[in-house]
């Protein structure tokens, strides 16, 4: 699945288009490599998002094409 679908269907970040911008910056990273919009995401991969002052860093859990917004907290976990 494609990072900026992840971040969507996640609910990391609200909207795709937000995702794609946020890829283009260089503010996400994949297991420590910059990535691009297309870039593919498994289960297992750790991902970094810089917003402004704060980042947060998750583990994906689970991939899935739709999902409700109750079962979107269950496709990533949050790691300090």
């Amino acid at each position: 699945m494609r990072i900026d679908k992840f971040l969507k269907n996640s609910r990391l970040i609200k909207r795709r288009t937000v995702a794609k911008e946020a890829c283009e910056q260089e503010r996400i990273t994949i297991n420590d490599k910059i990535a691009k919009p297309g870039t593919e995401v498994k289960v297992g991969d750790v991902i970094h998002i810089t917003f402004g002052n704060s980042a947060i860093t998750a583990r994906v859990l689970k991939l899935s094409e739709s999902c409700k917004k109750e079962d979107a907290v269950t496709m990533y976990e949050i790691v300090q």
